[in-house]
């Protein structure tokens, strides 16, 4: 009998707790334990972002001392190319002891004209405008995404090549009236190509650059009828220039390159935020609060005016801006490649010179020439490879 009683208390116990759990839900009231996989599972995704952390740092900690390394590298080359440029062919009439405090202007003499009046000059405005063509390239390849988008290939130094020109002919003793036509004529053609670039109210970029070209060929056109009306020393002139060379440089051209590079430096570290947020696209660089159109035609015109201003002392150079840009996003990637093609466009161009005046077999040519020679086969290149790339 009292068998059964406990049998019915421990029954409705039992029914109490059914009772109990389908009004409250099961495990309410007592600690449920945490399942060890899921316990698991949390640690192994905090030690995934940790070692994803501790590898992000590896990698950009790398990229600072890639950055670096390259850097120093091709200053010692630029070093090493404007000591060549100043000591090569000619000099040895000259005492070493005297070479060095030519350089800065303390000597007097043959010191003083071969190797601060003549040599100087031209080694010192090879590379800044090498500087400055590099710096104009990379700046419109980032911007607007496309190797073939650059000052030469899109026609902003047949432009100011034609102001240029245009002043050497009519008025060279205007002061500044060169670098002013050169900036004049190099902003005037960014007005039109991007007019007429335009499609459904944004630029295309292959449109661009075709337009580009065909306007190159305008400004060609334009210099070439010039030279019907201009007289025999004009044209003598003139067709050094044009065809791109540091042979008459003067310290009056140095100074304007190297406050160019210097203004032009100022602007682009100004801009870069504002370029590597519309390299995210347009809608997410106004998301983050860049005024793009702005930002898009502020770069535009620095390019374009860099390259007017290191073509109004040396002439159109060409394919310098559109091989610096590439060279240096395989160098250091696309991120730091602006500043990177500043050294690359110096060592090209100063490069060049050096070999031009003291390269076996071809010196003396303008230094024009080489550069053309290197950079129309890669030119072509990018151009079949574009193509295919298209038709795949």
């Amino acid at each position: 009998m009292s068998q059964t009683r406990e049998e019915r208390t421990r029954e409705e116990r039992t029914r109490e707790e059914r009772t109990r759990e389908e009004k409250d839900g099961p495990g309410r009231g007592r600690a449920v334990p945490l399942p060890t996989a899921r316990r698991v599972s949390g640690d192994a995704a905090t030690a995934l972002r940790t070692a994803t952390a501790a590898r992000l740092r590896r990698a950009h900690r790398a990229k600072h001392r890639r950055a670096a390394t390259v850097t120093g590298a091709l200053l010692l080359v630029l070093l090493a190319l404007l000591v060549a440029s100043v000591l090569l062919g000619g000099v040895k009439r000259i005492p070493a002891g005297d070479i060095l405090p030519a350089a800065f202007g303390l000597r007097t003499g043959l010191a003083d004209y071969v190797i601060f009046r003549i040599r100087m000059p031209r080694a010192l405005a090879a590379l800044l405008a090498g500087a400055l063509f590099g710096l104009s390239g990379a700046l419109y390849q980032r911007l607007i995404r496309n190797p073939l988008a650059t000052p030469d290939i899109v026609g902003i130094s047949a432009g100011a090549g034609a102001g240029a020109t245009t002043m050497l002919l009519f008025a060279p003793a205007v002061p500044f009236g060169v670098p002013l036509a050169a900036i004049g004529g190099a902003f005037a053609l960014v007005a039109v190509v991007l007019a007429l670039s335009r499609r459904r109210g944004r630029v295309d970029t292959y449109r661009l650059v075709l337009v580009g070209i065909g306007m190159s060929a305008v400004c060609t056109a334009y210099v070439n009828y010039l030279f019907t009306v201009a007289g025999q020393h004009g044209i003598t002139q003139v067709m050094r220039w044009l065809i791109g060379s540091v042979n008459d440089a003067t310290w009056d051209g140095v100074s304007t390159l190297a406050g160019a590079l210097v203004v032009c430096g100022i602007c682009t570290v100004l801009l870069d935020r504002a370029l590597g947020s519309m390299a995210l696209g347009d809608q997410l660089a106004l998301g983050l609060g860049t005024r793009v159109g702005a930002a898009r035609t502020a770069t535009l015109l620095l390019g374009a005016g860099a390259a007017a201003l290191a073509t109004s002392v040396t002439g159109p150079i060409g394919f310098v801006s559109l091989i610096s840009g590439p060279i240096a996003v395989r160098l250091v990637g696309a991120d730091r490649s602006v500043a990177l093609a500043v050294p690359i466009g110096a060592v090209i161009v100063l490069g060049a010179d050096v070999l031009a005046q003291h390269g076996p077999l071809i010196s003396p040519v303008p230094t024009g020439v080489l550069t053309a020679l290197l950079g129309a086969p890669y030119f072509v290149w990018l151009i079949l490879r574009r193509r295919q790339g298209a038709t795949a």
